[in-house]
């Protein structure tokens, strides 16, 4: 498995990594066994990044992974989990909540550190507070040796526009934003690199909307979206391929993004992706596939509290906390 260097932090991430949010069955309710496998054979294949957090399947995620990740040498896996997030509409990222949610993650998924927690979707939260609080907070665990980095995960480009610049995380993790659809996560490339910020990309598909599969029902897409997504996916299948295989080689050729986290409940799902990898990237297709995309081209919806969402997007790279 083909490696990089997260920002300047000390790991090295498989360039693909198993997000075990599959596992807390956010995209549908699996068989428990079947689960635990899929996450067993991510592992053996060399998958050993294990991204989580306990809103997937409210903990069920961290749990299912407590009763796997002891069977393997705690230093040959790379696990990163979250705070602040625990239901659709609950939210807390104080430092009392901080401390706790660790202490109850380690609990859960019987290991004595994290390498990475992530403050999982601050759009929905105060960005002060975020500096301000918790991500100090955080940092207080890594003094004490429960974690080892620490970042930021969302949806806005704002929030990582905001924040990167602060010089408090390690690492940053966007989801949607680098696909054959949507390449907005570019934008912080160079911000990135100027604060020594490592990236993680998330959902080469989607959340489906790059795949033959129906969308899950909390999807945002739109009518027009969802069409022109069909269009591509058809379009693929007619020329002897499918879509999820040049969304996942495209997503995994950029270096700019330490990792790529796709989860699945499904083996046969995990050893496809695994042979994608070793397959030449058709270029010319990819281009093709593109151009069907391009009406949709960078869509994006609202997710979050509305200052934390900016159509505009800010030119400015200062913090400013409100007044």
């Amino acid at each position: 498995m083909k490696r990089r260097k997260l920002g300047a932090t000390e790991i090295d991430l498989p360039i693909l990594g198993f997000g075990a949010s599959s596992i807390g069955a956010e995209f549908g309710q699996r068989d428990l066994q079947q689960s635990l496998s899929s996450a067993h054979a991510a592992i053996d294949a060399g998958l050993n990044y294990i991204d989580t957090a306990p809103y997937y399947g409210r903990a069920m995620s961290e749990v299912l992974l407590g009763f796997i990740l002891p069977k393997y040498r705690r230093e040959d896996l790379i696990l990163s989990t979250k705070i602040g997030r625990y239901g659709p509409n609950h939210f807390d990222f104080t430092a009392k909540r901080v401390a706790e949610s660790i202490d109850l993650s380690l609990e859960r998924m019987q290991v004595e550190y994290i390498d990475m927690v992530f403050c999982h979707d601050i759009e929905y939260g105060d960005l002060n507070q975020v500096v301000e609080e918790t991500l100090p907070a955080l940092r207080r665990q890594v003094d004490k040796g429960k974690v080892r980095y620490i970042g930021i995960s969302g949806y806005p480009m704002r929030i990582f526009k905001n924040v990167i610049p602060t010089g408090t995380i390690d690492c940053a993790l966007t989801y949607n934003h680098y696909n054959l659809q949507n390449d907005m996560a570019l934008e912080l490339v160079p911000l990135a690199e100027k604060h020594n910020v490592g990236l993680i990309n998330a959902a080469p598909f989607s959340a489906r909307l790059l795949t033959h599969m129906p969308l899950p029902p909390w999807h945002k897409a739109t009518e027009e979206v969802r069409r022109v997504a069909k269009e591509a996916v058809d379009f693929c299948r007619g020329q002897g391929t499918y879509i999820e295989k040049l969304a996942l080689q495209f997503s995994l050729a950029n270096s700019s993004f330490a990792s790529c986290l796709v989860g699945s409940a499904r083996m046969d799902e995990i050893q496809q992706w695994l042979n994608w990898m070793d397959e030449p990237m058709d270029e010319q297709l990819i281009v093709q596939v593109q151009e069907i995309l391009k009406p949709i081209h960078n869509w994006f919806y609202v997710e979050g509290r509305p200052e934390n969402n900016d159509l505009d997007w800010p030119t400015s790279t200062t913090w400013k906390p409100k007044s």
